[in-house]
C-alpha cells in the first residue's frame, strides 16, 4: 500500500477517536482520542504510518511553549530548584542499577540492550545509541514506547485522583487574541530553534533548540504569551498519533517479551518516581503536583502537555526533565564503555 494511503488511513483513525473523545467528553481527547484509536488499529495490524518530519514540527510548538515559560522569575528561582535538581542525578544511578540487571538477568536480554532499555533518556535517543552499540533496537523501540504510552496513561489518573488535580487549566489563548508580531516571532523561535540545533547537532532538536530561541526573546521582553491554544491541542494530536504508531507490526512474540517487559519496568519505574517526589516534597522544594511531573519518567513532549493542562510550574518540571535526558544521553553511551557493555559475540 503506498506511503500517502498509509498515512491518509492513520490521519483518519487518528481524527476519528480525537472527535470519539471529545464527544464522550473525556480528557485530553487530542492526545488520547489520536493515541488510542492508532495503538487499538496499529495492535490489529491495520497499515498504519506515522507522518514523519510534521509529527517533529508539532514537537516545536511545545518547544516555544516551554521557553516562553523562562522568564525572569523563573531565573530568579534556579538556585531554589538546585536541592531537588541534584536528585535527579541520583534518580538515574538506582534506575540503572536496578534496570540492567531486570533485563539482562529477568527478562533474557543481552547487556548492550539491558543498558539502553533501562536508560530514562529520550526513547530517539537511546534507540540509536543502542542500535549503534549493537542492541535490538525493535526491542529498545517497544519497551521505550511502551514506557511512555503507560506514564502518559496513567499519570493523569493519578494527578485526578491522587493529587485531586483538574486537568482543567487553559493551555493557552485562541490565536486570534494574541498580537501578531508575537506569533511571527514564535513561529521564527520554532523554525530557527528546530533547524538550527539540527545542525549543531542538539539533542532533541525539535524542543530543545525552539526552547532556547523562545527563553531569549522571552527573557528580553519580547515574547509575553505561550503558543496559541490551536497550536497546542495540533502538538497533543500528533504525539498521541505518534505514541500508537509505534506499535504498527508488533509480533505476538515482541508482547510478550518486549511489551510486558516494558510493562514490569514500569511499574519499577513508579516506585521510584515515587520515593523521589515523596523526598523532593518532604524537603520542601516542591508542591506535590510539581515534583510528581518533575520525577515521572516519561518523555519531554508528554510531560509539557501535562505540565501544562495541570496549571503545574512548566519551569520546575522541565528544568527537571532536561537535566534526566541530558544527564542519560551524555552518560549513558560513556558509561557502557566505562563498564565494559558489550553486545553479544554474534552481533
Amino acid at each position: 500500500m503506498p506511503v500517502l494511503q498509509r498515512r491518509a488511513i492513520t490521519v483518519a483513525l487518528a481524527s476519528a477517536g480525537a472527535a470519539a473523545f471529545w464527544a464522550m467528553g473525556l480528557p485530553l481527547p487530542f492526545l488520547f482520542g489520536p493515541m488510542c484509536a492508532c495503538l487499538i488499529a496499529a495492535l490489529l495490524g491495520a497499515p498504519l504510518k506515522g507522518l514523519g518530519t510534521i509529527s517533529v514540527a508539532a514537537r516545536t510548538i511545545l518547544g516555544v511553549a516551554v521557553g516562553a515559560s523562562i522568564t525572569p522569575q523563573v531565573v530568579t528561582q534556579l538556585p531554589q530548584m538546585a536541592a531537588s535538581v541534584a536528585l535527579i542525578p541520583v534518580y538515574i544511578v538506582i534506575i540503572g542499577l536496578i534496570g540492567v540487571p531486570f533485563f539482562h538477568k529477568v527478562c533474557g536480554f543481552d547487556r548492550v540492550t539491558a543498558w539502553y532499555a533501562s536508560m530514562p533518556g529520550g526513547l530517539q535517543d537511546m534507540i540509536i545509541f543502542g542500535q549503534e552499540a549493537g542492541a535490538d533496537a525493535r526491542a529498545l523501540s517497544l519497551i521505550h514506547a511502551t514506557r511512555v504510552l503507560i506514564i502518559i496513561t496513567v499519570a493523569p489518573v493519578i494527578l485526578t485522583f491522587g493529587f485531586g488535580a483538574a486537568l482543567t487549566n487553559p493551555i493557552g489563548q485562541p490565536a486570534t487574541d494574541l498580537p501578531l508580531h508575537e506569533l511571527a516571532l514564535m513561529v521564527a523561535a520554532a523554525l530557527i530553534g528546530w533547524k538550527g540545533g539540527e545542525q549543531i547537532g542538539l539533542f532533541g532538536a525539535s524542543i530543545i533548540g525552539p526552547m532556547i530561541v523562545t527563553a531569549i526573546l522571552s527573557l528580553t521582553d519580547l515574547i509575553h504569551f505561550r503558543p496559541p491554544a490551536e497550536a497546542i491541542v495540533a502538538a497533543q494530536y500528533f504525539i498521541g498519533l505518534g505514541i500508537g504508531v509505534g506499535y504498527v507490526g508488533v509480533t505476538l512474540h515482541e508482547l510478550r517479551r518486549d511489551v510486558l517487559a516494558g510493562v514490569a519496568f514500569v511499574l519499577i519505574l513508579a516506585i521510584l518516581a515515587a520515593a523521589f517526589t515523596e523526598v523532593a516534597v518532604l524537603m520542601g522544594v516542591a508542591s506535590p503536583v510539581n515534583a510528581f511531573l518533575a520525577f515521572a519518567p516519561g518523555g519531554q513532549a508528554e510531560m509539557t502537555v501535562l505540565a501544562i493542562v495541570v496549571g503545574a510550574d512548566l519551569g520546575y518540571v522541565i528544568v527537571h526533565h532536561l537535566t534526566r535526558v541530558l544527564l542519560v544521553i551524555t552518560g549513558a553511551p560513556l558509561a557502557a564503555r566505562l563498564f565494559r557493555v558489550k553486545p553479544p559475540p554474534d552481533t
